[in-house]
């Protein structure tokens, strides 16, 4: 027992993070992630691509070791297309792959603490809660069963429970089951083209964990204000600038320099809360594009670009279908959103690689991700097309993937560190 307590007490100050890291001396953190494991799909994408001048640019990259993690690979809920996503391991999967910027959407519990959940209403997809009768009987609305035509359906919401009882679920895949007729059968549904391997009981985490463990591997940040889901203010007092005011205390709390937080928010008003009142994070806050889902939304981003870089917004992240499109003989090039954000001197980020499944498979199904391109999709090689024409042609600065073994191989390829 002495020589276990001993080797365990000797693993945890290994891993705990060195007084300087982040903090206020203006000195840099230092890396833990140093071995980078990019695995074998960058390398079974390249195989598949179409003979180009690309693919000899890649093949001559193979042997190469990747040394380093690249922000230009920023991890989308960890390392989601295998992980569960928003999990200690997703996460740290995603600092094995390479990602030099890792991802926590924040959501709020019923006692306003902030914990990592892509959506304020997921539980009942992404984690156990409808298999626990106390906390499933919390939910915003209890599992229903498939009856009648009707599939079954649930709501649980972070908001619905404490930070306590969310720290006792376990992370799941996220899926369901629409003709359930159990809470057992319903918390079923995972993609085929995903796995369960890692999916026992993966653990969830909360914003100021999420925020020492990425510390603890000398990375940066990307905190998500998720858009509330219940009526705000809620609870009757707690508003969204207080909401959004708290993700940035977290940050101030552990002395992390603002430089190493990229802040996001669907929410023009969090974006600009942000350059009003933290100006210093607000340089760097994200502002993720979704107007571009309809053809008039489209159509006002592109008109809007100089008027929002007037307001202090540097930075923009739509989806990757919105920077994209092709021409008639299949070349990929920029969009007209692209062009407009170079012009009035924006910086692009783009989200979500990987997130589609097999690509021709995806492409027949107009996709969301790849619906602009999809007429030039013949299969998974072509993923290294569509990077390449966001990293060259559009001079994105950085990807999300729900894999980011696949950007950070390119990034590393092409001195994208």
């Amino acid at each position: 027992m002495r020589i276990a307590a001993l080797i365990l007490a000797a693993g945890l100050a290994a891993a705990a993070p060195s007084p300087d890291k982040g903090g206020h001396q203006g000195k840099d953190p230092r890396p833990s992630v140093t071995n980078i494991q990019v695995g074998s799909r960058p390398y079974y994408l390249v195989d598949a691509m179409a003979d180009s001048p690309l693919k000899k640019k890649l093949e001559s990259c193979q042997e190469k070791r990747i040394k380093k993690s690249s922000k230009f690979s920023i991890s989308h809920r960890g390392a989601a297309l295998q992980f569960p996503e928003h999990t200690r391991e997703g996460m740290l999967a995603a600092a094995r792959q390479g990602a030099g910027i890792i991802e926590c959407d924040v959501a709020f519990t019923s006692d306003r603490q902030l914990v990592c959940r892509h959506s304020q209403c997921d539980l009942h997809t992404t984690t156990n809660i409808l298999a626990i009768p106390e906390l499933a009987a919390k939910c915003s609305k209890p599992f229903q069963p498939a009856a009648n035509g009707k599939s079954a359906s649930a709501r649980c919401c972070t908001s619905d429970i404490t930070l306590a009882e969310f720290k006792t679920l376990c992370g799941k895949m996220d899926g369901s089951n629409p003709a359930a007729t159990t809470p057992e059968e319903y918390q079923l549904g995972t993609p085929d083209w995903r796995t369960d391997l890692y999916a026992t009981c993966a653990t969830l985490m909360d914003h100021n964990e999420f925020i020492a463990l990425v510390d603890s591997l000398g990375l940066d940040f990307t905190p998500e204000l998720k858009t509330p889901q219940v009526a705000m203010p809620f609870q009757g007092d707690y508003t969204q600038a207080m909401y959004a005011q708290q993700l940035i205390d977290d940050y101030k709390k552990h002395g992390i320099r603002p430089s190493r937080v990229w802040a996001q928010s669907f929410l023009p008003d969090d974006i600009l809360y942000w350059i009003e009142k933290e100006p210093a994070f607000g340089k760097q806050a994200v502002y993720l594009d979704e107007r571009v889902d309809t053809a008039a939304g489209y159509q006002t981003a592109v008109d809007g670009m100089d008027e929002l870089a007037k307001k202090g917004v540097k930075i923009m992240a739509p989806p990757i279908f919105a920077l994209l499109n092709t021409t008639a003989d299949g070349e990929i090039v920029p969009s007209e959103y692209a062009r407009a954000a170079q012009k009035a001197g924006l910086e692009i980020i783009t989200w979500s690689l990987e997130r589609s499944g097999p690509l021709k498979q995806a492409a027949a199904k107009s996709e969301y991700y790849i619906e602009t391109v999809k007429s030039t999709i013949t299969g998974d090689g072509d993923m290294y097309r569509i990077v390449d024409a966001l990293a060259r042609k559009v001079g994105v600065k950085g990807i999300f993937s729900d894999w980011p073994a696949t950007v950070t191989y390119y990034a590393n390829c092409m001195g994208l560190n």
